[in-house]
């Protein structure tokens, strides 16, 4: 029988008498997709310097979608602890589901964490360096550098699942993923400082009656060709002509060490992330130590 003699409701997708079926994509399954080809590109916007750069921070405020971007990170960094929960998980010698899941789980709360206790002091910090902007600008900016520091982190997930299957030594996969936190980490503080130093050049909206300025015009012709010139910034770029000063540096910089050891504290306050064969597994290990003690004793495991 020929497609031209089936009765329409058959050619439809339906049955005889009833309704026709709808073959295409859920309408909510298309929507997920939209959103997440949408946040996927406000994150490469981010990268590429593109959403930093002057022209675009003209209302002294980062134009990224919040709560897209913010589950984006979440799951970059879902991504990042599942490749790290790979080594307890997939080794030979009692391998753990319950470590990997606990790896897994654990990244994301760490991050959050370690936002939620340090955030008033960014803010307070930004107001310190002659910033202007308000306590949502201030979480758009600290969102958008935490994405630039979880995609540095979930590009290095692969890399870290490799070696987790390729060494059943603990202190060298302790040790490397130290070492890509705080690659990542890095990236993602100068991502912040390059960022704030850009929004306190922007000056602010002028009046509908003015047209002039606000800046003086050799500053306006830099901060112009910084931004509209043939060689775009990046966003981890100095503007060509415009330095820090001294004071802001040193307490950006103060904030960014504190924001190192909170983190890297909190991470010794979540852990075991590995754990030990011949111990039961635990979500959370008892009080004792600190982060730099343990690496320093990783160290010392590695070498001797």
């Amino acid at each position: 029988m020929s497609q031209s003699t089936l009765p329409s409701d058959f050619r439809e997708g339906g049955l005889p008498g009833g309704p026709p079926l709808k073959m295409g994509v859920p309408s909510w399954a298309a929507a997920a997709l939209r959103a997440g080809r949408e946040w996927l590109n406000a994150l490469d916007r981010i990268l590429r310097g593109e959403t930093t750069r002057p022209q675009a921070l003209r209302q002294q405020s980062l134009q990224i979608p919040m709560a897209g971007l913010s589950l984006l990170i979440v799951a970059l960094a879902l991504l990042y602890g599942f490749c790290m929960g790979m080594f307890p998980g997939c080794r030979e010698v009692d391998p753990s589901y319950w470590r990997w899941l606990a790896c897994t789980v654990k990244i994301p709360a760490l991050f959050f964490l370690t936002i939620c206790v340090t955030f008033p002091s960014l803010y307070v910090v930004n107001a310190l360096v002659g910033s202007r902007l308000r306590l949502l600008a201030v979480l758009q900016l600290l969102i958008a550098a935490l994405a630039v520091n979880l995609a540095v982190l979930a590009s290095a997930g692969p890399i870290v699942a490799f070696f987790s299957f390729s060494t059943a030594n603990t202190p060298f996969m302790l040790l490397l993923n130290v070492l890509v936190f705080a690659i990542s980490g890095i990236l993602g503080m100068k991502f912040l400082l390059q960022t704030l130093h850009r929004l306190s050049l922007i000056p602010p909206a002028p009046l509908a009656a003015a047209e002039q300025p606000l800046t003086p015009p050799d500053e306006a012709i830099v901060l112009t060709d910084a931004g509209e010139g043939m060689d775009e910034p990046s966003a981890l770029d100095a503007l060509e002509g415009h330095v820090l000063g001294r004071h802001t540096k040193t307490v950006f910089w103060c904030w960014t060490l504190i924001f190192s050891v909170v983190g890297a504290q909190m991470a010794w306050v979540l852990r075991p992330y590995f754990g030990n064969p011949n111990e039961p597994f635990v979500w959370f290990a008892p009080r004792s130590s600190n982060f730099f003690e343990g690496v320093w004793h990783a160290v010392l495991q590695l070498i001797w």
